[in-house]
């Protein structure tokens, strides 16, 4: 504790003592802390950052009551991922970011041997879940399954060099399992919780809610707050349940953890009720456009760095957000100091001016 205490000590006095009045770089001096207490550095870097997508089919979704999109269009999406025309593919192109992409559980059998490719994952844990409105999605052997092998993908990539990694998803339908996760860990209404998603209408959105309140009743999931495995089991994603173990993961390997959006942000409020200390690792890309995502972040006392009214997934906020992670390590790293550069630096006022 007291050599995390001077290492704080140390970055603040490097970043207060760089050419520039103290606090001007605003939030990116807060990332800077940030990325030295995690790497326990004066000197953090941003090394082989990865963004990892996982996809995973929901049996909700073959009702149409939460959805506007077939279940289909989660492994059309992966195969766009594989063949680079999917908008994470240009984030991560643009800003030189390795991106992979996990088969966490899709509804299909299997994928054609020709999309083998070194940055898609088959992890998956069954072809899809069950539909929560009539059973569990998932058994909690299988859940416990999917953490453990997220924590693996991302074992993995700390070997290859990752120090900074940001969680993308795709499946149709997660975005009600994320609210109902939601609601279970924070106490906060269903109806409080469930947003548009893929852009259902107003119609759709009451049908929607509806649903979701049916299936929080039927799980009684007020009752498993604190009891993250059961709360997967009943209503969660094989791709909501291997982001809850990346992260916790991600959080072992003392790696940056870069928050997407609503559902990514659901499986950290998971894996927080496993390990509290994973919240410490983590920067918040942004402010989803989804209607509750703000509330989620109001709960982890977070603070995002971009607010672009986006609600796509697939990690495209948190590829967005490396950037600046990438800025404020460079300025700690390469931005002269006052002694360094000859510039006078502010001086205390004398005895005879102190109030």
């Amino acid at each position: 504790m007291n050599n995390q205490h001077a290492l704080k000590q140390q970055l603040q006095w490097a970043i207060d003592n760089k050419t520039k009045p103290p606090g001007s770089l605003g939030q990116l001096e807060e990332i800077a802390l940030q990325a030295g207490l995690i790497q326990q550095s004066l000197k953090p870097a941003v090394n082989n950052p990865h963004i990892v997508v996982f996809a995973g089919d929901h049996g909700i979704a073959k009702t149409g009551l939460v959805n506007p999109f077939p279940q289909e269009v989660t492994a059309q999406m992966v195969l766009n991922f594989l063949r680079g025309g999917a908008a994470i593919n240009v984030f991560c192109k643009q800003n030189n970011i390795n991106l992979t992409v996990v088969d966490a559980g899709v509804n299909i059998p299997g994928w054609d041997d020709a999309l083998a490719s070194d940055h898609f994952v088959r992890a998956s844990i069954g072809h899809g879940t069950a539909n929560y409105l009539e059973t569990a999605a998932m058994s909690e052997s299988s859940a416990a399954a999917a953490i453990e092998a997220g924590r693996s993908i991302v074992a993995q990539l700390a070997l290859q060099g990752c120090n900074t990694i940001g969680f993308g998803e795709m499946g149709i339908g997660n975005t009600s399992s994320a609210a109902l996760i939601m609601s279970a860990i924070t106490g906060i209404a269903v109806e409080d919780c469930v947003g548009r998603g893929t852009g259902v209408n107003d119609q759709q959105l009451q049908t929607k809610i509806a649903t979701l309140q049916k299936a929080f009743q039927l799980h009684e999931l007020n009752k498993y707050s604190t009891q993250p495995i059961t709360l997967l089991s009943r209503i969660g994603g094989y791709e909501i349940a291997m982001m809850t173990g990346a992260y916790l993961a991600a959080a072992e390997h003392h790696m940056i953890i870069v928050v997407d959006g609503f559902i990514a942000t659901a499986a950290l409020l998971l894996a927080q009720q496993i390990e509290p200390s994973v919240r410490d690792y983590c920067i918040f890309a942004h402010t989803s456009n989804e209607q509750a995502h703000k509330a989620m972040l109001d709960a982890l006392h977070a603070k995002p760095l971009l607010q672009l009214g986006m609600r796509l997934g697939e990690g495209t906020g948190a590829a967005l957000a490396i950037p600046l992670i990438r800025a404020a390590v460079a300025f700690l790293e390469e931005m002269a100091s006052f002694d360094t550069a000859g510039v006078s630096n502010a001086t205390e006022p004398s005895d005879s001016t102190k109030a």
